[in-house]
């Protein structure tokens, strides 16, 4: 049978570890031998996870639904405030460790000083997801002409987890028990293999002629 994980960390160290010696040609030995296709659960199973939330955002959701997510991500016990924390806990562990006796070499204070920048990085997306929540409700329910959309870059790039357990492993709604498990672990192994990601980020014919993409607009000032 599958076997799952209660987090994405935990799947991800796990599969990552076959797909190497799947794509280089090593064979499991000891307590993994009997090793089989691992997956998370499809976001239907938890529409609340981060996963689900996700799945859930599509072109034709309503923005009292785009809102609603966005609210229960950044809420005061929502996913980002718990990882702000998270981090802000981590610069405090550092913090604990610091002495200034040697002014060049410090390694104590650089670190602090990197979760420190991250932690006031995290409190500023905060804020904006705060201001970006209450302007969803002006946006049109109705979907614009597709022409409109080539003004700005597509911010998404990949399916969760996709490079890890396959491109369907989100979307694809087909229960476990109908899945093939070999050939997941073949797919899995291709997606991770260094040979792959060469051939996906080699540039394609007439790219150099092709106009850059155009820059975000600027953000409009905090309401709040």
């Amino acid at each position: 049978m599958p076997e799952f994980y209660p987090s994405i960390g935990e799947a991800v160290g796990a599969e990552m570890q076959h797909n190497i010696r799947l794509a280089y040609g090593g064979k499991a030995s000891g307590p993994d031998a009997s090793l089989q296709a691992r997956r998370l659960p499809h976001p239907s199973v938890d529409p609340y996870s981060v996963p689900g939330m996700i799945a859930r955002i599509t072109e034709t959701a309503t923005p009292h639904e785009i809102a609603g997510i966005i609210e229960r991500v950044n809420g005061a016990l929502g996913a980002l405030p718990q990882l702000t924390e998270l981090v802000a806990a981590a610069a405090d562990w550092t913090r604990a460790r610091l002495t200034f006796e040697n002014p060049h070499h410090n390694p104590a204070f650089e670190t602090w000083t990197r979760l420190a920048a991250a932690t006031r990085m995290l409190r500023d997306v905060q804020e904006e997801l705060e201001v970006a929540e209450d302007m969803i409700a002006a946006c049109p329910v109705q979907l614009s002409d597709p022409r409109y959309r080539d003004e700005v870059p597509a911010l998404r790039t990949r399916e969760p987890l996709s490079d890890v357990v396959g491109n369907d492993a989100v979307a694809d709604n087909e229960p476990p028990a109908s899945r093939n498990p070999e050939a997941d672990r073949r797919r899995a192994a291709r997606a991770s293999s260094p040979h792959v990601g060469a051939q996906r980020t080699a540039p394609s014919v007439g790219a150099a002629s092709e106009p850059p993409t155009s820059a975000l607009p600027p953000r409009p000032p905090r309401t709040r």
